[in-house]
């Protein structure tokens, strides 16, 4: 018996249980359909993760104080002095590997203007702070080398900020809030960027020299931290080598001698790579973790292809043997069921790979969560409902393909 006949022979059987051969097939429509929809949610929140990072500057090197131990207590890392403000000298200085360095110290408390007021953060920092973070001044300018030397009191507002003590929308340059007590005139305006993936509202902050909130509003001489953005990302790891050595000399932190083992970091650096690698490290397992839960759909639609072929097999005994009585081989039998399994499983891919392409982005554009499909979870989907068909559908074809001819005629 030749292919094109077996193939008419299953699509007829197929056909003559319209309602069964859907409900055999729903659960790999469900199944593909549920795999495509979750790797393409766990792609989405990877890559939007990492587009996040990448709009913090993915070369993004964070220095801060380190915990230290007195008196047999562990400190706060907060509370630390540790950084200096020759820290970050030498690190602009010395440090080949990074192309931007800012310190940084943080006061949050009200801003107040008028009958306005809204709860913030006060960063102090220099102009490279800027590229360190990829922000924009879209209005107005940025402070000046001279407005760090003489502390001016001066500022630049995010953009949360500025609605929030401007709601009627007026100009804010030139204008004078108050940061608690102290009055600060507004020289620039941020360019708006919106919440990261975490949630975070990346336009409520204000930015000012960093003199200025060290001796007018802290009252400290040390740093609360030090960014830096190394020259490009592939290098990211030698400047954090080198920015730990000029920290432990200008620390003064022994090396190990002989027996003498080395002291401690008084200080910790992260990188944006280390962090993005975390997430993605997260994002990945989150993403085989949703696979394979919707994976299970497609064993329980294998199995159901396998139930139903069973039955196909008892419902048919007699049609079995006429066959074989006028010919057919056991080869025929086998290939026959095979394909009707094989039919329907790949009938149920293709429906269910097009409502898992249609449900990815129905969620993209109504629940707003990103959504993206890979090529690959297609193709690996398609071809895992063809190998579930061939092998759920295996056995019953094989016992049909064992059937005694004489005992298949008889059978009632």
């Amino acid at each position: 018996m030749n292919w094109g006949n077996l193939f008419k022979i299953a699509l007829r059987a197929i056909a003559a249980n319209k309602m069964r051969s859907f409900l055999t097939a729903l659960g790999i429509i469900i199944g593909i359909a549920s795999v495509i929809t979750m790797l393409a949610v766990g792609q989405g929140t990877k890559r939007s993760i990492q587009a996040n990072i990448s709009e913090m500057g993915s070369n993004m090197i964070m220095i801060s104080p380190g915990a230290d131990m007195r008196g047999g207590v562990r400190q706060d890392a907060s509370s630390m002095e540790t950084l200096k403000l020759e820290d970050f000298e030498g690190i602009k200085e010395n440090c080949s590997y990074v192309k931007a360095v800012s310190p940084s110290v943080t006061k949050g408390g009200q801003f107040i203007y008028g009958n306005n007021n809204a709860p913030s953060s006060m960063y102090g920092v220099n102009q490279d702070y800027l590229e360190i973070r990829q922000l924009t001044v879209s209005d107005g300018e940025m402070f000046s080398d001279a407005d760090i030397k003489s502390a001016a009191k001066v500022c630049i507002l995010g953009q949360t900020v500025v609605d929030n003590l401007f709601p009627d929308g007026s100009d804010p340059i030139g204008k004078v809030i108050r940061f608690n007590a102290i009055p600060f005139r507004v020289v620039g305006v941020l360019k708006k960027k919106g919440y990261n993936s975490m949630g975070m509202d990346q336009d409520d902050l204000v930015l000012a020299p960093y003199t200025t909130v060290m001796k007018r509003i802290l009252a400290q001489t040390y740093l609360g931290g030090i960014q830096c953005s190394a020259v490009t990302e592939g290098v990211t790891d030698k400047a954090i080598e080198q920015i730990t050595d000029i920290l432990r000399r200008n620390h003064k932190l022994k090396d190990a001698v002989g027996d003498m083992p080395a002291d401690e970091d008084d200080f910790n650096i992260r990188s944006q790579e280390e962090l993005s690698s975390m997430m993605n490290s997260t994002t990945d397992m989150l993403t085989i973790l949703l696979g394979c839960v919707a994976g299970i759909s497609l064993i329980v639609g294998g199995i159901g292809i396998m139930n139903i072929m069973y039955v196909s097999v008892t419902e048919r005994t007699r049609e079995i043997g006429l066959r074989m009585s006028v010919g057919a081989r056991g080869i025929d039998i086998l290939n026959q069921f095979l394909i009707e399994a094989i039919l329907l499983s790949v009938t149920g891919g293709i429906i269910g790979v097009l409502l898992g392409v249609g449900l990815s982005y129905a969620i993209n554009t109504f629940a707003h969560w990103p959504t993206y499909i890979q090529p690959w979870s297609i193709v690996m989907s398609f071809a895992v409902c063809t190998l579930t068909g061939i092998f759920f559908g295996w056995y019953p074809a094989k016992k049909a393909a064992r059937l005694d001819p004489i005992e298949a005629i008889r059978y009632e």
